[in-house]
């Protein structure tokens, strides 16, 4: 069971801290003859960016013949679909996303097959917000309500499909929403939506800002429905949102969590697989000053990754 315990406020200050650096570091500008490589990460409300942000100025630094860009994006699925059609050279997506990419399942109706793992990032939490005065106390309550589900073309619209489809709903029974994880919030303050889904690592500051300003409240997810869901899908597993993570959290609430990877295609430059685990091994310190969750990135889940590793990450654990 995953436990997480970190500090909101501190990581809301890292982050600050991390956007100035990362503006002194683009004001330097790049040196002649770089290749350059983007990031894709998703919307500014969650944590892909500020640590997909910090983990480009690092592998630039690293790199010196390599010029690291974190892009903003849908997130988990855009990325995967645009480090296919070579517009995008690395990716942080969800395991859904590249265990289904790569066998050709849900969203992709042909198979990603040289798409491989480069890299472990943190777990997501599943945060399920509602209006503080609504009647839901679940997921099953939602049927019949707008419901944003998050962007097209990421990681979370495919893991609330499964979540709803868990509890006997399909998009057929409730309005579905397509917002990203900011506007989520902005439409529960105003009355727009009637619930909210979001899949990300924990203290989010969509959800932070909805629960302080908006609000809003969380509805739990009973570890037994996380369970029946493991038999078709089984990267997720049973978490736990420690009471104190936000205003209103008074106990510890039950959920769903699924981790994070970096990915890329089989043919990316096997320097560059080496320089990001590297940087994960030995320079943690830079990204954890950024986000807290980085704490939570265990190099160990190579061992069990949901697709194919790459051949660099593969030689990268051999050699340890």
């Amino acid at each position: 069971m995953i436990q997480l315990r970190v500090s909101r406020l501190k990581t809301l200050w890292k982050q600050a801290v991390f956007f100035l650096a990362v503006g002194v570091l683009a004001a330097g500008g790049c040196g002649d003859g770089q290749q350059f490589l983007s990031l894709g990460t998703a919307g500014t409300g969650g944590i892909y960016y500020p640590l997909g942000g910090a983990l480009a100025s690092r592998m630039s630094l690293a790199d010196s013949t390599r010029q690291y860009t974190a892009e903003v994006s849908g997130g988990s699925v855009e990325n995967i679909n645009r480090i296919a059609a070579g517009q995008m050279d690395l990716g942080m997506v969800l395991a859904v996303t590249a265990y289904q990419a790569q066998r050709g399942l849900g969203d992709w109706e042909e198979a990603v097959p040289g798409l491989r793992i480069l890299a472990p990032l943190y777990p997501n939490l599943t945060h399920v917000m509602v209006p503080r005065n609504s009647t839901d106390t679940g997921i099953g309550d939602l049927a019949g309500k707008r419901v944003s589900v998050g962007p097209p073309g990421s990681g979370t619209e495919q893991m609330a499909r499964h979540l709803l489809a868990a509890h006997g709903l399909s998009y057929e029974d409730l309005e579905p929403r397509y917002l990203s994880f900011s506007e989520s919030s902005s439409a529960l303050r105003d009355g727009a939506i009637d619930a909210a889904v979001i899949s990300v690592g924990y203290p989010a500051a969509a959800v932070l800002e909805a629960t302080t300003t908006a609000g809003v409240r969380l509805l739990p997810i009973d570890p037994e429905v996380v369970t029946s869901m493991q038999e078709e899908h089984p990267y997720y597993t049973v978490a736990e949102i420690p009471a104190g993570a936000y205003p209103g959290v008074d106990e510890t609430l039950q959920t769903a969590a699924v981790h994070n990877w970096i990915v890329g295609m089989d043919t990316l430059e096997d320097e560059v697989v080496e320089i990001l685990l590297d940087i994960l091994a030995n320079d943690r310190a830079s990204l954890e000053r950024v986000h807290d969750m980085a704490t939570q990135i265990d190099l160990a889940r190579l061992e069990d990754p949901p697709i194919l590793l790459h051949a660099a990450t593969e030689r990268w654990i051999s050699e340890r």
